[in-house]
């Protein structure tokens, strides 16, 4: 397995969870009333923030060509993972509720981990790219 594969597979990973966990185990409260916040709207931009990303490592992993072009790609898009929910879309006034508690941090170490993860696959891409014309 090629090296600049690996940083792919971990964006995936790291994307599905977000994205998944945005809307349940990571994601914004649930009112009694069927009601919901502005923290509702984060969850689901981070669901399609997720995804994308998710689908943009997929393709890095699958087109051998593209692949640092890709990773390019991935470094905004986890910054907009990043930046959603608080700063784009805001959350409920309350520290103690669940999407500031829970989904605003997880959904920053999570994106983090990914866009770190896109730029070490940048590098080794480029490394790759130098041999390959060689």
């Amino acid at each position: 397995m090629k090296k600049s594969l690996i940083p792919a597979v971990i964006v995936l990973v790291l994307a599905l969870v977000a994205a998944i966990g945005s809307q349940g185990f990571l994601g914004p409260c649930v009112h009694e009333d069927g009601s919901f916040g502005a923290c509702h709207w984060a969850g689901r931009a981070e669901l399609g923030v997720g995804l994308l990303l998710a689908a943009l490592a997929l393709l890095g992993i699958l087109v051998k060509t593209a692949r640092r072009g890709l990773y390019l790609a991935m470094l905004p898009t986890a910054l907009l993972g990043i930046l959603t929910p608080g700063t784009l879309i805001s959350l409920c006034a309350m520290d103690t509720m669940r999407c500031r508690a829970l989904m605003r941090p997880a959904m920053t170490i999570l994106f983090a981990l990914s866009l770190v993860a896109a730029l070490i696959g940048l590098l080794l891409s480029r490394g790759e790219e130098r041999q390959r014309w060689a």
